[in-house]
């Protein structure tokens, strides 16, 4: 049954949905698990992901989708509503059918975002749960963050406090002599909160700490949260925790929280997080929900655990990748999959008349205003303007040889006429299309989505990466720029390009994934540039190391950790119940 979404608020579904939701021993049956995979946790068990993946070992995978989107407006376009809808299509096939999504932040859910949860009848469930902590995974992650933090600010101020020998004799270690000017951690909550983005801490006597400046980023900005959609296994994990680069001595070596003999206690906060957490469609079809959304500067993808298992459990497994093509897409096809050695089937191209038109030079989209009737009403010149990004991206996903669907993921107000001409420019492009009006009709909205992507998936692709690790990041970072953004070139700050070669001259960073960093709202640095700009040259400003995750993270344009809440945020209109105890407000 689908809920009338345009009557009804996302919350309001999801709790009328959520009487129904399965049990866990239901979900076991349903799933085909052992007794002792699923681990309760109220609405949300989670699924011990080290046995099932071991008793399914030899058992071939599925088929492998991706979701993704053109660029989008401030709006967004609906990955997560398409990858809900498509489960919710392909479950009405009565094909084996699941998925995993990334776990949202506190800061977005009570801010302007919301919880990238979908929507209307393409929705997760139990929504509160989901936009609230979930099982804990944020939590565990803050603390294993800030405890790599106690442990710097600690021994600072011990070795200002001691001599060498009676430094020795307290604690056993050797002076680690850090650098208070080249402090590359800060510490993290799951908030948007920018009065916390510089700080100094350590105010008071020699007892109090050490006095320095701070900085506190959100929670899923940790390199701690990157790594968790990396790693294969919890081995992996643990043997990355002893590499990240906290701070740097006084001669610039790095001092990593393996020299602050911290890495396992964190390890042990995060120990429960490499098991994903099993929620629904509001259709009851299984979707997992495992690492977090942060595109900026990591890799913004659901894990790669959380495929793992979904590859063995499934049939069909879907998966999303943050931001646009340019980014998520670049990130899954060039760095997750070559973590995870896994292969592709199609990837879905999330498309919306209202982000074309916005590319085709339409009214500028601002998040919490009304949109402008241009976006509401036919026009066909103006989205015939816009179509050349999503030709564009497209060329991306064809050129790593995966088979490229697009979704018109359909709004109320586009009409016959608009949809056919994008349908129109998709398939001489090569690529498959279909309509899908999941966000109204659920899985019943979605069955042509849902078809066309099963064919896609039986087709063979000649899966390839855009460059080799043996090319070098400099080469790396123009070859994205060029055939993914479609710049001239790159062009390289002095304090960025010596960072590059000094990566360069050293062949373990060859190992290293390029996280490119940059707008997700152009296929620029510039988000104010639309549809497919030409003529211009990718700025880079600087490259951050994240050595646990093992990234080099080139920088076009500013980048902060610590998003700030706006000045109308979600949370003055989210509340309880207390009747019931129910959360109301939610989106």
């Amino acid at each position: 049954m689908a809920y009338d979404a345009t009557k009804m608020q996302d919350w309001q579904i999801a709790e009328a949905a959520e009487e129904n939701m399965p049990t866990p021993d239901e979900w076991r049956e349903k799933l085909g698990l052992e007794k002792d995979e699923i681990i309760p946790y109220g609405k949300t068990p989670r699924l011990d992901f080290l046995k099932i993946i071991d008793r399914l070992k030899d058992k071939p995978d599925g088929k492998y989708i991706e979701v993704t989107a053109i660029t989008p407006t401030p709006l967004g376009e609906g990955k997560s509503t398409t990858s809900c809808g498509l489960i919710e299509g392909m479950g009405k096939r009565g094909w084996n059918v699941g998925g995993c999504l990334r776990q949202p932040s506190g800061g977005p859910t009570m801010n302007i975002k919301g919880t990238a949860a979908g929507g209307g009848n393409a929705l997760l469930i139990p929504l509160t749960e989901f936009s609230m902590g979930l099982t804990g995974d944020i939590n565990d992650i803050m603390n294993a963050h800030n405890l790599a933090m106690v442990a710097l600010t600690a021994r600072m101020q011990h070795e200002r406090n001691y001599s060498d020998k009676r430094l020795a004799d307290l604690t056993r270690m050797r002076r680690l002599d850090v650098d208070p000017t080249r402090i590359e951690m800060g510490w993290i909550m799951d908030f948007c909160a920018q009065s916390l983005r510089n700080i100094v801490i350590g105010l008071g006597g020699r007892m109090d700490g050490f006095t320095m400046q701070s900085k506190f980023g959100i929670a899923v900005s940790s390199e701690l949260m990157a790594m968790l959609s990396i790693v294969r296994d919890l081995a992996d994990l643990r043997e990355r925790m002893d590499h990240i680069t906290v701070a740097y001595d006084k001669r610039g070596r790095p001092v990593t929280t393996g020299d602050l003999e911290v890495g396992g206690a964190m390890t042990a906060w995060m120990r429960n997080t490499i098991n994903p957490t099993l929620c629904s469609t509001v259709e009851y079809q299984p979707l997992m929900v495992h690492a977090g959304p942060f595109a900026n500067i990591a890799v913004g993808q659901s894990s790669i655990i959380g495929d793992r298992i979904g590859l063995k459990m499934f049939d069909y497994h879907v998966t999303e990748s943050g931001f646009a093509a340019d980014i998520g897409f670049e990130k899954f096809w060039n760095v997750k999959c070559r973590y995870s050695g896994l292969k592709p089937h199609v990837s879905v191209l999330t498309t919306t008349i209202r982000a074309l038109k916005m590319h085709g030079g339409g009214p500028r989209v601002v998040a919490g205003i009304p949109l402008d009737d241009a976006y509401t009403k036919e026009n066909l010149e103006l989205l015939e303007k816009g179509l050349p990004n999503m030709l564009h991206l497209i060329g991306v996903i064809r050129e790593s040889g995966i088979n490229p669907v697009v979704c018109i993921n359909r709004f109320h107000t586009d009409t016959d006429a608009e949809v056919a001409l994008v349908r129109k420019a998709a398939e001489a492009a090569g690529a498959r299309c279909a309509e899908s009006t999941h966000w109204a009709n659920g899985g019943d909205g979605a069955l042509e989505l849902a078809d066309v992507v099963k064919e896609a998936c039986e087709e063979e692709n000649e899966f390839k990466f855009l460059y080799p690790n043996e090319m070098k990041l400099r080469e790396r970072v123009n070859k994205i720029a060029k055939v993914v953004y479609g710049a001239d070139g790159v062009s390289w700050s002095p304090d960025a390009e010596d960072k590059a070669k000094r990566f360069e001259s050293d062949d373990k960073y060859d190992e290293y994934a390029t996280m490119m960093v940059k707008t997700h709202l152009s296929l620029t640095h510039d988000p104010a540039l639309k549809g497919v700009p030409k003529g211009w040259t990718l700025p880079i400003r600087d490259v951050l190391i994240y050595s646990g995750a093992k990234f080099l993270c080139p920088c076009a344009g500013d980048i902060t950790l610590m998003p700030g809440t706006s000045s109308d945020p979600a949370f003055r209109r989210i509340d309880v119940d207390v009747n019931t105890g129910k959360v109301e407000g939610v989106f």
